[in-house]
């Protein structure tokens, strides 16, 4: 082991290969090595975490960064940790320390051209001793792998010095023969998606590391940014911004800066969030911020004072911080931030591309991260660019009157429902602990304040117009209003656990998992939470169509949620160790552990052919 003093580093990390040669379809392995401290040590990966302990450490992680088509990485092999108790918690975790090698095995496709190949390795871990840690560290480090033809001698030799003498050759039985992939593999035993192959579901695969994929991944953001227009998180407020810029459609500069600034607010916040993502260790992903229930309830509660304001209701006197948050949309604080909070509004959701796009940035470098989230931004912003470099599209909109009023009023209410939604989430959040179903009575009080704005607007439009085609119109919007608010409502608070519902769901925990891959079980494994308007979609879409829940019926098949309302610890560790950093996000597990499918967006055609599929490989396993 190699020697460290007190002012060295606690931990020396590198990547060492079996041999440094391998021919065409050869085998080999990688070693990530970790030699640490006397009196130190680091976690043991997350797959090894003590369930019943409510300490949760942070774990080790050790990740391929390198793609190459000519090398397919199989699931580690990382040894067993040992159990520790850490100064006065009272639940031992399990640790490393000393030498720790973790292998991964790799296969060299047939007929791979010759050549030299620099396999960089992603490290995240935290060196501690009894009492005191040091800061997470975020490393890479790499190790040479030279591809001769498959007839050539083997002439150069690796320095292993002992390193491999605990490796399991039978972990190459993961990894089949010869079949050529390249996804990163991640140490907690699983291999990570790679989401330039699954942007969405027309386009099936981008190589982002040359200049035209990465411009057509930037491309593909961006197209993302501007359907997140589109989703129920953002979709309520866009009314209220053409309202906004129809108030100064007779000025075209002033609309054009008030676009603009708008678009300024957007482009910033998303890239805020690359800044954080690249810079603040552990924060990997956009929605990541409402799992915390004090940002949910804190954006809910700036989002209701906004919509006291847009029902008129600031003719009451309040306190003057109020204003300051909702300022008046024809200034430029007021637009800036509004562009903001549209942006924070559609953190939950994540649109197609978009949420492809933004995991695999959060993997990159920080000038690559900025440039995706960047993207991200300006295509959210681009449709309100649009909109004010072209007045004329809201000019027909009323600007003063009655029916300019009625319309701030009813978007007003539904602004309040989607403060309610976001407060009710946060409070949800605060009293689940994952492993179980969340409340879910905010959705009546998110569902009566739509079906009051729909009443509103019933009993309003008689003094709006003197029309009776636009009077019927209306109510009959009104009306519609009302029954989807109380259909929707039934439908969010229905029981998902008792005999009656669509699907019969286990709410995930490790041991639950483990029990349901032991019993010969195929797993679907869907990463949701409250806040996530698109989870809710796909789940009554997708999941709740006839075909994919007559299967779930059958007695070989666990439908398992793993439920991130509240940032549930075990729930994020499963989803690193999935390879996702967004939700939604769906795993389906053979028997066997292994993954038969995983993707963000995907259709009942998909789920149906996976669980197919996962079954009836295990199937041809145990009759052999």
């Amino acid at each position: 082991m190699m020697d460290m003093d007190d002012s060295g580093p606690k931990v020396y990390a590198r990547a060492v290969w079996l041999d440094t040669q391998t021919r065409q379809s050869g085998q080999n392995v990688l070693a990530v090595v970790f030699d640490i401290k006397e009196n130190w040590h680091i976690a043991s990966d997350a797959a090894q975490a003590v369930p019943e302990s409510k300490f949760k450490p942070y774990f080790t992680s050790v990740k391929v960064k390198t793609e190459d088509p000519r090398l397919t990485f199989g699931a580690p092999q990382f040894p067993k940790a040992h159990m520790l108790t850490l100064g006065s918690l009272p639940d031992p975790a399990g640790v490393y320390d000393g030498r720790v090698v973790i292998y991964i095995p790799v296969i060299v496709t047939d007929g791979a051209d010759p050549g030299t190949i620099n396999v960089e390795v992603d490290l995240d871990y935290q060196a501690c001793d009894d009492m005191v840690c040091d800061f997470p560290v975020q490393e890479m480090v790499s190790a040479e792998l030279e591809i001769v033809l498959v007839d050539a001698t083997i002439t150069a030799e690796s320095d292993s010095s002992g390193i491999f003498d605990d490796f399991d050759p039978a972990t190459f039985e993961s990894l089949g023969t010869t079949e050529t992939k390249a996804d990163p593999v991640d140490v907690s035993g699983a291999t990570e998606s790679k989401p330039s192959t699954t942007v969405n579901l027309l386009i099936t695969e981008i190589d982002p590391s040359g200049p035209a994929g990465f411009a057509m991944l930037l491309l593909l953001a961006a197209l993302g940014g501007a359907l997140l227009n589109f989703t129920p998180c953002v979709l309520p407020v866009i009314p209220i911004k053409i309202l906004g810029l129809a108030q100064t459609a007779g000025n075209r500069k002033k609309t054009l800066m008030l676009g603009s600034v708008m678009a300024a607010g957007v482009v910033s916040f998303w890239l805020g969030l690359g800044i954080a993502i690249a810079g603040v260790s552990g924060f990997t992903a956009s929605n990541q911020l409402f799992q915390y229930p004090v940002f949910s309830i804190t954006v809910g509660v700036i989002i209701a004072i906004m919509a006291v304001g847009m029902c008129g209701l600031f003719a009451i006197r309040l306190p003057n911080f109020v204003y300051s948050v909702s300022p008046k949309h024809d200034s430029v604080v007021g637009s800036y931030g509004f562009g903001i909070m549209t942006a924070v509004l559609s953190t939950p959701c994540t649109a197609p591309m978009m949420g492809a796009a933004a995991a695999w940035a959060a993997t990159q470098s920080p000038t690559t991260t900025l440039i995706t989230f960047a993207a991200i931004g300006i295509g959210m912003a681009l449709p309100y660019l649009i909109l004010s470099a072209n007045p004329k599209l809201v000019d027909s909109l009323p600007r003063t009157g009655p029916g300019s009023e009625l319309l701030k009023q009813v978007m007003g209410l539904l602004m309040l429902a989607a403060a309610a939604f976001f407060i009710g989430a946060g409070i949800s959040g605060m009293i689940s602990d994952g492993t179980q179903a969340a409340p879910k009575g905010h959705w009546w009080v998110v569902g009566g304040i739509v079906a009051i704005a729909g009443l509103w607007l019933i009993i309003r439009i008689v003094n709006a117009t003197s029309s009776t085609a636009k009077r019927a119109i209306f109510a009959a919007l009104g009306v519609c209003t009302i029954v989807l608010a109380g259909f929707g409502a039934l439908a969010m608070t229905q029981g998902d656990t008792h005999d009656d519902a669509p699907i019969n769901w286990v709410y995930y925990t490790p041991e639950r998992f483990e029990e349901a891959l032991a019993d010969g079980n195929v797993i679907l494994l869907d990463f949701t939470a409250d806040w996530c308007a698109n989870c809710h979609l796909l789940e009554h879409t997708v999941l709740n169509t006839e075909a994919v829940t007559e299967m779930l019926r059958g007695d070989d098949f666990v439908a398992m949620k793993v439920d991130l309302t509240g940032g549930y610890p075990d729930g994020k560790a499963k989803l690193k160790e999935a390879g996702s950093v967004t939700i939604p996000y769906l795993v389906i597990y053979s028997p066997d552990g292994q993954v038969a499918f995983n993707a963000n967006w995907y259709t009942a055609s998909q789920i149906t052919e996976a669980l197919a599929k996962a079954k009836s490989t295990v199937a041809v396993v145990v009759s052999d």
